[in-house]
This record gives C-alpha cells, sequence and structure tokens, in this order.
C-alpha cells in the first residue's frame, strides 16, 4: 500500500527491520521535502514487492551500468515523473538510498545517486568504486552521497 511521506513528522513507517531505521527515516524525508519545495510534488513509497518493476529497473540500471548488485534487502520503492525527469528510487535495509534521475529528453541529465543514512558504513560493493562526500540536514543528521552518469539508454 503506498505511503506519502510526511517530511513535518517523520515516520519509520515502513522501515522499522533497519539497524538505522530513525536515520533512514530522516534520508526519506529529507527526500521528501525536496521536491515538495522545488516541484510541489508529494513523495510517495511503496513496499518493494508490490512495485517489482521498480527495484528491476533500478537494479538493470547499477548492472549494466556498473556492474553493480545491491546485497541489502531492499524496502520501498518509489517511481514517478516530475519536470521532464523520470525518478526511481529505492530504500534499503541496511540504510542505503539508492535514485534514478532519467531527463526524458534527449541530451537530458541522467544519473544514479547513493546517499548513505547516518550510522551506516559504506556498503561494501560500493566501497572501492565510489567516493563519498557529506552533507547535513535537518531532517536526516549527516548524510554521505556519491553518483554517476548514466551513459546508456534506459
Amino acid at each position: 500500500m503506498p505511503y506519502t511521506v510526511d517530511f513535518k513528522n517523520v515516520s519509520t513507517t515502513g522501515l522499522e527491520s533497519s539497524p538505522v531505521a530513525e536515520a533512514l527515516a530522516g534520508l526519506r524525508a529529507n527526500e521528501a521535502r525536496y521536491y515538495k519545495t522545488k516541484y510541489g510534488h508529494d513523495f510517495t513509497v511503496t513496499p518493494a514487492g508490490e512495485a517489482p518493476e521498480t527495484l528491476e529497473y533500478i537494479n538493470h540500471i547499477l548492472a549494466t551500468e556498473q556492474n553493480l548488485a545491491i546485497s541489502s534487502r531492499p524496502l520501498e520503492v518509489s517511481s514517478f515523473e516530475v519536470d521532464g525527469l523520470r525518478m526511481a528510487y529505492v530504500f534499503y535495509e541496511s540504510g542505503l538510498s539508492i535514485n534514478v534521475m532519467y531527463g526524458i529528453e534527449e541530451g537530458a541529465k541522467r544519473a544514479v545517486g547513493f546517499k548513505l543514512s547516518e550510522g551506516m558504513e559504506v556498503p561494501e560493493e560500493l566501497a572501492s568504486s565510489f567516493r563519498f562526500a557529506r552533507q547535513k540536514s535537518k531532517l536526516a543528521g549527516v548524510i554521505r552521497g556519491s553518483y554517476f552518469v548514466i551513459k546508456g539508454e534506459y
């Protein structure tokens, strides 16, 4: 069942099994605030098992572009279009969040972003290939993030 993320009253709904549930909820709320403020879009998530096509889309891009497979269990996903961008998110039990930003127009920006919740270690599958920058957030504490540019067509 879809859940609209409330960034004013941060909740761990759907993320309870994560060892960093509070931080992951803050990270998810941070994303919700961004989309509401910038685009007027309500950020809605669905349990990963209820939207396998979103998870498959993200996994396909990770495997094709970087030969990556994430070992953590996916908890929630989100997929939507806003301002010419096709966005897809997955939130993992480990505290990792991955988003795919895919500009619909030819030549538009296309990238995959990784965000690590405060208190989690860098996942083994990302540690050797990516460097993470720190960003402070009122909702999520310290977020570490990295990204890569998508080269293929999806």
